[in-house]
């Protein structure tokens, strides 16, 4: 029996960059996926693939094309659902490859099987076929992800009804999709298809699209998704569904009817721990059915850690990389990473794209904070002009009694990078008066920032200034 230093459960991103942060260390590690491909849901289901499609189904459906010349016309003729899927393929195979290669740079030990605790220190990993593998390890990281939850009454076939996961399955464009939920997963599949002009319906029980964030930045992605076409039904839940007439005929607690070709089910995810047998080692998941760590990763069981999607919330790629290295960074007493940064970016890839960072307005006004508004409009700025984005907004949200940056949101072209110059100035405690201060290459839309400082300026004085 081969024993470790380390042994890490899951290949997706907290596990690949825990697994190689303790190698990268000197230590003995190996990974344990269940899966033959290895990146977890971010590169094979979720994050990657769905970020793909929509490029594709940018380029498709000419929207960029409508924005910048005004040429409206239908997704290209005979467009196969293999087309559509090619680049996706394409990216996926590149990073399954990359983290082959960064498993095997680390001289991490991959096994390949479904691993199970047998006691505290033990691990019986089984393998589709052959014998069953056991090896022990002083430290265990679990980053086993999530799946979604496939409520039972719900009869999902992967055909015409599917879950987050298995839409990628789907063997044609269909001329119609219901999504159920209108989160983050939910508003991006919906826009998707809406950008290759089949018909989408959203239905919600809460009352706008992310509620989570700014609440004028949710209502302008809401403006921009309905003029794709969307259809949205808020403060309303599924009731029954039927699709023995060929259709899907959803009815609604409202009383509402919705009929679609396909439905696509997007309302919740939960740790994905069948068979791991947490129950040997003292552990078991929350109410939210995620396990419980503190401040470092640490469960309840010392030595065991958890990361990434398989404890919750954010349950973002870019976080759970984060969570899997301060993790094991503690677990050895490594003198390198003690903490996540105390600003976390939130990306969503809707059409438009949308990311935002600390306060928002909502947020402020709960806390009892003095704030101030600056905004920018992408319609007066020369490279959103020259992209063709003309309903783009970057919003900043600061102190009115020291000027210093509170939040950025950001809906528009390009939003999801440009939030990191705006997270730095959030992270040094900096002022709006920075982005003033600073030049910035033009035609650029990092001016937008700028622009929005001058805006809060003159939202601060009583009066606007000019924009000189």
């Amino acid at each position: 029996m081969q024993h470790y230093d380390l042994i890490v459960i899951g290949s997706g991103p907290a596990g690949e960059k825990g697994a190689a942060q303790a190698a990268y260390f000197g230590k003995k590690v190996a990974l344990v996926e269940r899966s033959e491909q290895l990146g977890g849901a971010c590169i094979n289901t979720g994050t990657l693939p769905s970020k793909t499609l929509r490029e594709s189904a940018l380029y498709f459906s000419g929207l960029g094309q409508r924005g910048l010349y005004g040429i409206d016309y239908s997704l290209r003729e005979g467009l196969t659902v293999q087309d559509f899927m090619r680049h996706k393929d394409a990216v996926v195979r590149q990073e399954r490859s990359r983290v082959s290669k960064n498993i095997v740079a680390h001289s991490i030990d991959h096994f390949t099987g479904a691993g199970q605790f047998e006691d505290a220190h033990h691990l019986v990993v089984h393998p589709a076929q052959g014998e069953p593998k056991r090896i022990s390890a002083d430290v265990f990281l679990i980053a086993t992800g999530s799946k979604p939850h496939r409520s039972p009454e719900i009869p999902f076939d992967d055909k015409f009804i599917f879950d987050s996961d298995t839409i990628l399955q789907m063997d044609r464009i269909p001329e119609s999709v219901a999504v159920i939920g209108g989160g983050v997963i939910g508003c991006e599949y919906a826009s998707i298809f809406a950008a290759l002009g089949v018909k989408a319906a959203l239905v919600d029980g809460r009352d706008r699209p992310l509620p989570f964030l700014d609440a004028e930045i949710s209502e302008r992605l809401r403006g921009c998704l309905t003029d794709l076409g969307m259809q949205f039904l808020f403060n309303d839940r599924l009731q029954n569904l039927d699709k023995a007439t060929g259709r899907i005929t959803l009815k609604l607690e409202s009383g509402k009817i919705l009929e679609a070709e396909t439905c696509l089910f997007a309302a919740g995810r939960r740790a994905a721990v069948e068979g791991l047998g947490l129950e040997k080692v003292g552990l078991g998941v929350n109410k939210r059915g995620y396990i419980e760590v503190n401040e470092v990763y640490q469960t309840t069981a010392p030595h065991i850690y958890a990361a990434g999607d398989v404890i919750g919330f954010p349950a973002l790629a870019s976080t759970s990389m984060e969570q899997g290295r301060v993790a094991i960074c503690h677990a050895f007493g490594f003198q390198y990473k003690k903490r996540l940064a105390n600003m976390l970016p939130m990306g969503i890839y809707t059409i438009p794209e949308v990311s935002g960072v600390g306060e928002t307005e909502e947020s402020c006004k709960e806390k009892g904070l003095s704030y101030e508004i600056g905004r920018a409009q992408y319609s007066n700025n020369a490279r959103a002009q020259i992209a063709g984005d003309r309903h783009g907004m970057l919003k900043l949200v600061f102190s009115r009694d020291d000027r210093r940056l509170l939040g950025v949101h950001i809906l528009g072209e390009s939003a999801t990078e440009l939030i990191h110059l705006g997270m730095m100035v959030l992270e040094l405690k900096g002022t709006i008066d920075l982005f003033i201060d600073f030049v910035f290459n033009y035609p650029t839309l990092s001016e937008t920032y700028k622009y929005a400082a001058y805006d809060g300026l003159g939202n601060l004085a009583g009066h606007k200034l000019r924009e000189g």
